[in-house]
């Protein structure tokens, strides 16, 4: 009698993960929207740990530099990505009578946080790549304008860029930054309180926490690339910025980003915010290319 049971009751089980593997095969995502435009023309190179790739559209460039800074696990060849935002900034670019920059992505990595160099090995990215920008341009052409671009991780690697090096820059767009109103030092009370407010993953929040910790050794050297100290000395001179973030964004940027945004108006920074419905890196395309093509 028991083994009749257990034998019933392992052939439902059976048929249940049989049904369950079988629905999952049924809807998962069999394929990506990519996006319809012509892959710019593409040359990469290193300089020292530094790779880059330098991108110009066919049809010719407008004389400025736009660089661009990727995010989390991705890589300086994401530009002609069909799947990625930055086709779709080609596209929009495509779409207009104006030619557009060359575009040169940086990278040092999957994982990198520029940072001037302090204690911690991993630090001074910062020196390294300002001083590797001469040597660049030797090679590419001096350009008119520089201006920076980056999302996520990369957001915020523009903005420590931008803000450091003002005279360097001509604009800066940060796409979802990982701009936080307070310390990766602060307590962890004060943390699960950001957390709360912000409705932030807390392991996203912990992943951000150990990245900082790996290049700024306290408090101090963190204070040295937080855009909302490096924002305190700016004035109208410095680089145009151009902020976006979406509410639901799950590493918590939102209210970070909009801080930013009220104490560069404040400071008589020219700054465009463009706070969206939607999660982690949302952009409106469309500004995001008139803002770099103008």
């Amino acid at each position: 009698m028991m083994t009749r049971r257990y034998l019933y009751w392992l052939i439902t089980a059976i048929i249940a993960v049989l049904i369950y593997y079988a629905w999952g095969q049924v809807t998962r995502t069999r394929g990506a929207q990519k996006v319809s435009f012509r892959p710019a023309e593409e040359a990469c190179d290193t300089s020292g740990s530094l790779r880059y790739c330098v991108y110009r559209d066919r049809r010719g460039t407008n004389g400025d530099v736009v660089y661009h800074m990727h995010g989390r696990n991705l890589d300086e060849r994401i530009w002609n990505d069909d799947t990625y935002m930055t086709a779709l900034v080609q596209s929009e670019w495509q779409r207009r009578p104006e030619l557009p920059p060359t575009v040169v992505t940086v990278s040092y990595g999957s994982t990198w946080l520029l940072t001037p160099k302090g204690e911690k090995p991993d630090s001074g990215l910062l020196d390294d790549l300002m001083a590797r920008l001469p040597a660049i341009e030797a090679k590419i052409g001096r350009p008119r304008r520089r201006l920076l671009v980056g999302e996520s991780m990369g957001g915020l690697n523009v903005l420590i860029a931008g803000l450091s090096y003002p005279s360097r820059f001509a604009k800066v767009a940060a796409l979802c930054p990982g701009v936080y109103s307070i310390s990766p030092f602060a307590s962890l009370s004060t943390i699960r309180a950001t957390m709360q407010r912000t409705g932030a993953n807390p392991k996203i929040v912990f992943g951000v926490w150990m990245m900082a910790r790996r290049y700024a050794a306290n408090d101090a050297e963190w204070q040295r690339v937080s855009p909302l100290a490096l924002i305190k000395r700016a004035g109208p001179a410095y680089p145009a910025l151009y902020l976006s973030n979406g509410l639901y964004d799950a590493y918590g940027n939102f209210e970070g980003s909009q801080q930013l945004v009220e104490m560069a108006r404040r400071r008589g920074v020219t700054t465009q915010w463009h706070p969206l419905y939607g999660g982690h890196c949302a952009t409106d395309v469309a500004s995001l290319a008139a803002f770099l093509s103008s």
